[in-house]
């Protein structure tokens, strides 16, 4: 593996996990992890094949294997229940910056959704190359990025769906 060909594929790493994550830390520890472990596995990548998609494997896998890992240990937030929700009222809006709607309803999206979504919008992959990545059929992909745009317009145009602000709660 040349140092340079792995150097170039940085920014896109980044990108894509930072967009995956929602977390500038964890993105920058997610590239981190894939870097190291390209590095630690570079005989298995073949000469001539695609570099890019062979990173962008391995931080999908590591990236899956987190969240099972973080689930396992009760680290991630556990599902709204929204029978809850009738307990809270939405704080006062504010306007929002676009970018900041994108993201959140893009953390909005189901994990197998967004994954298709941002490699196929923001890294410009193939529908070939994302069922590689993923280890799913190519009409998988084609049928879960559908359902990401179509929710990702729901989510953009809905603004109390989108609107992200902390709840406040009724005290009795």
């Amino acid at each position: 593996m040349e140092r340079p060909a792995l150097i170039e594929q940085i920014p896109g790493l980044r990108r894509y996990a930072r967009a995956l994550t929602g977390n500038a830390w964890a993105a920058d520890d997610l590239v981190q992890d894939t870097l190291e472990r390209a590095c630690a596995k570079w005989r298995l990548w073949r000469a001539g094949s695609d570099l890019r998609a062979w990173l962008f494997t391995l931080m999908h896998n590591l990236y899956i294997s987190q969240v099972r890992h973080a689930l396992r240990q009760g680290e991630l937030a556990r599902p709204l229940d929204l029978g809850e929700l009738d307990q809270e009222l939405p704080a006062p809006s504010a306007p929002l910056d676009s970018a900041l709607d994108l993201q959140r309803c893009l953390l909005r999206l189901p994990e197998e959704q967004r994954v298709v979504l941002l490699l196929v919008t923001l890294e410009d992959l193939s529908y070939a190359e994302v069922a590689r990545i993923t280890g799913v059929p190519l009409g998988t992909v084609m049928s879960r990025l559908s359902r990401a745009r179509s929710r990702l317009q729901e989510l953009m145009t809905a603004p109390s769906e989108t609107a992200a602000t902390p709840a406040l709660r009724r005290l009795k």
